[in-house]
């Protein structure tokens, strides 16, 4: 047989039966001297594949190469060098039909050489499904941000004390640290979209029960102490609504930050998950001015039951938009996430044991603490714990308990919200010039070293006595508001510095551990709120939410300046200075 014949690998050579008997390779070209000319597949090969479009390739040259749609000019057949690699891959697809084509993972590769790197990187996957989500996000968020300024100023009315508020957000903070790994276990084995739309109906279920205990509590006599209030039925259930809207919460942040956003922004694509997860804090920021500008409106012209059945309503209609903006996103993907749920192991999620459940969660907690100690960045991620510990000196649900309690209006507790959420909107873009300017390391400790200033400040105005002055009320709300700027560039630049000093492998799980650490530093502050039970005692709450940004300050500053070459090399530090 000439040498000019059409070769094909001996593991494809099964693959002769299904070409027709015309379809024998004749000899390639008049001159059989000449070296055969490979077929090259068009550029366009990867975009067809990216779109869904058949696979195959376009059996047409390019131009310049003088090939003809049928061939050469000879009337002969071009030559075709098959790999054996495609061929078992196809083969692979007829015995599986949801297995991922092996093309499809290579497009990277194609795309590189003719587009650059950089490009590639900050391109997502999936664009339109990333715009769907953050619609949805938009959506959720906005009603969540409004319900949880409407419940502290609702119950804040029922009793003048810090007791009814603190406690809800105790047996909160205290379900969420206990349950958390527990739902993150059982979410992990659940189909993604189902799970994601049941999560937002019992989420505004729980909501709708909150207000109708709340509404409840205004029909019935106003009790005489605080205890008296906290031993009535009605509260007991409302601690336990508020316990699951804040559990599904958790539970909808997990599936939309670990597992949508990193699958629509693409595998391998860094600066396309960097830029989405920012667009997602925006979202979640924007939310909380619209939520706070909102409440402000609603309070300013209602009273607070009127506002509670407002916020139903509005949470009522943004449910059926929540839901159809979550399926349009799985459709503009693809589908992927139902092929994920394919994928999944049958296993867990037909043998549903609650012992087996919790003592796998036990050793997940176990080797996470492990994990959490023995970070080389272990001072950074205290130092974030030290600042979860501010919730007296930030917009929330003591807050604004203390300030409807001196009788501040609902237009200024709106604008302190409001603006507040606008300075963590601020500090998202002026981070990575702060960044780019000190380097990461010393970026943090300035957030870190300017929160703690004006969060010193703002104490020392409080006790100073003069708040009960318009002025004075508002430079300390005007320093809290400040303070936002910090806080959010640490929370950003702390995330970034734990991600890049561990492993890929261990950082959900150190992820995880740290998000229970911080609950538990809320959970602690809570309870000292909770022990202060009056408003005249804020003062010592306020003190020591300041004292714990201070140290945590110190903390990491003092692991700056005491940097290991370890340290320095990961990060790229200069201390040449």
């Amino acid at each position: 047989m000439p040498a000019s014949i059409l070769s094909l690998p001996p593991s494809s050579s099964t693959l002769l039966r299904f070409l027709p008997r015309n379809a024998i390779p004749v000899p390639f070209a008049r001159n059989p001297g000449a070296p055969p000319r490979s077929l090259r597949s068009s550029n366009r090969f990867a975009g067809s594949c990216h779109t869904g479009a058949s696979s195959g390739t376009s059996l047409a040259g390019s131009g310049s190469e003088g090939a003809a749609a049928g061939g050469y000019e000879d009337g002969s057949l071009p030559f075709v060098n098959l790999s054996s690699d495609i061929l078992r891959a196809d083969l692979s697809l007829l015995k599986d039909e949801k297995a991922p084509s092996p093309l499809l993972t290579t497009l990277p590769s194609l795309q590189k050489g003719n587009r650059g790197d950089g490009h590639l990187e900050s391109t997502p996957a999936y664009p339109s499904a990333l715009n769907a989500l953050y619609a949805a996000c938009l959506a959720g968020n906005a009603t969540e941000h409004l319900w949880n300024f409407t419940w502290p100023a609702a119950v804040a009315t029922l009793h003048q004390s810090l007791l009814p508020v603190a406690v809800l957000g105790f047996f909160t903070k205290l379900v969420v640290f206990v349950a958390g790994p527990l739902v993150g276990n059982l979410v992990s084995s659940l189909p993604r979209i189902p799970a994601y739309r049941s999560l937002t109906v019992i989420q505004t279920v729980a909501h709708l029960v909150s207000a109708a205990m709340i509404m409840h509590a205004f029909t019935l006599p106003r009790a005489s102490t605080a205890l008296e209030l906290l031993l009535r039925p009605w509260f007991a259930v409302l601690v336990a609504a508020t316990a699951v809207d804040r559990l599904s919460c958790v539970s909808l942040g997990i599936i939309a930050e670990r597992d949508f956003v990193v699958q629509l922004a693409g595998l391998g694509r860094p600066v396309a998950l960097a830029q989405a997860n920012a667009t997602l804090s925006r979202v979640d920021l924007i939310c909380e001015t619209a939520g706070a500008s909102i409440f402000a409106f609603l309070l300013s012209r209602n009273d607070p039951l009127t506002c509670i059945k407002l916020s139903c309503l509005i949470s009522l209609s943004a449910l059926p938009a929540h839901i159809f903006l979550v399926e349009a996103m799985n459709r503009f993907a693809d589908a992927i996430f139902d092929h994920h749920e394919h994928r999944r192991n049958p296993k867990a999620a037909s043998t549903f044991d609650i012992r087996r459940i919790v003592v796998d969660a036990s050793a997940t907690i176990r080797h996470g603490w492990s994990e959490y100690i023995s970070q080389p960045v272990l001072p950074a991620s205290l130092a974030y714990v030290l600042v979860c510990f501010n919730v007296a000196l930030a917009p929330g649900a003591l807050m604004t308990t203390f300030l409807i309690h001196n009788g501040v209006s609902p237009l200024v507790l709106g604008a302190f919200g409001g603006s507040s959420a606008l300075m963590g909107i601020l500090a998202t873009f002026m981070t990575p010039s702060l960044v780019k300017e000190l380097g990461i390391l010393k970026a943090g400790a300035a957030g870190l070293l300017a929160q703690s200033a004006l969060l010193g400040a703002a104490v020392l105005v409080y006790l100073s006595g003069s708040i009960s002055r318009r002025g004075a009320l508002f430079i300390f709300l005007g320093l809290i508001v400040a303070s936002r700027l910090g806080h959010m560039a640490y929370s950003v630049i702390g995330l970034q510095v734990v991600q890049t000093g561990n492993p890929i492998g261990k950082a959900k799980l150190i992820g995880a551990t740290e998000m229970a650490v911080a609950s538990l530093a809320e959970l602690g502050m809570m309870a000292v709120a909770v022990a202060a039970k009056d408003v005249s005692r804020f003062g010592a709450v306020a003190v020591l939410s300041a004292a714990a940004v201070v140290a945590a300050a110190c903390l990491y500053c003092g692991w700056l300046a005491n940097a290991t070459h370890e340290l320095k090399t990961l990060f790229r530090y200069d201390d040449a200075e």
